[in-house]
């Protein structure tokens, strides 16, 4: 029971590393919010895990609305209490295009839906934190955002931004009890390769020593441990769930 009592607000819940996310951290003792734009599906997940005794709630939010993500956050501190860990891990994998073809509305989607909603939310709980001198936020981003996906600019770009605001966010606050990290997944088995071209997922994967892709719950797995006390000395990280991929 790593996480006893904690309670936790994990965005983009409704389905894979998110919901992985929601139910591993319910089992660690955490009371959850989940919260998504998909809130129909999210509620039937989250009826789901509260019918086994987990302490799981549930929340429509469009992260890239300041007015949304606040909402949010207060719902989930009248329902459970102070927020003591943060997962930010909405995200859109966007369609797969040369750089030619991608049009502003492109751009601007993926930035607001996988960078600021990141700032929105971190900006959010980050007072509240201080305040208490304790905190734990953990970004969801990707080992395109270090090494750059051909045909995925938007997203390659706003998964860098993301690895940016943590290395910064967490010198901030590094004094204040506060500790931010973030995980680069590569290819996860999640709906969101639906939105990628066969050939993009082949990219990736053939790019895996391990040779298989990543599990969901393996990265709750890892979030977990980042969220928990056991993680004491790390901050400012982006470590990588690659399958060996990536190693620096």
């Amino acid at each position: 029971m790593l996480l006893q009592n904690k309670v936790a607000l994990v965005t983009g819940a409704a389905r894979g590393i998110g919901l992985a996310v929601v139910e591993r951290f319910a089992r660690e003792g955490a009371h959850v919010a989940a919260v998504d734009l998909d809130y129909e599906t999210q509620a039937r997940e989250v009826a789901a895990l509260t019918a086994q005794g987990l302490n799981v709630t549930a929340g429509r939010c469009d992260v890239g609305s300041r007015a949304s993500v606040e909402a949010a956050v207060a719902m989930t501190e009248s329902t459970l209490g102070p927020i003591d860990i943060l997962v930010n891990n909405a995200g859109i994998a966007g369609r797969a295009a040369p750089l030619e073809e991608v049009t502003d509305a492109d751009w601007e989607l993926m930035m607001r839906v996988d960078l600021t909603s990141v700032f929105l939310f971190s900006r959010a709980v980050i007072t509240g934190m201080k305040a208490r001198k304790a905190g734990r936020i953990i970004n969801i981003a990707s080992i395109a955002g270090k090494e750059g996906n051909p045909n995925m600019i938007p997203y390659s770009t706003a998964k860098a931004g993301v690895i940016g605001m943590t290395k910064a966010l967490a010198k901030e606050v590094a004094q204040m009890g506060i500790y931010v990290n973030a995980i680069a997944p590569a290819v996860i088995e999640t709906p969101i390769l639906q939105q990628l071209t066969p050939q993009q997922v082949q990219y990736m994967l053939q790019r895996i020593p391990l040779g298989r892709v990543g599990q969901p719950n393996e990265v709750a797995a890892l979030v977990a441990w980042m969220a928990s006390d056991e993680c004491s000395f790390t901050t400012g990280q982006c470590i990588d769930i690659s399958g060996g991929r990536a190693t620096y």
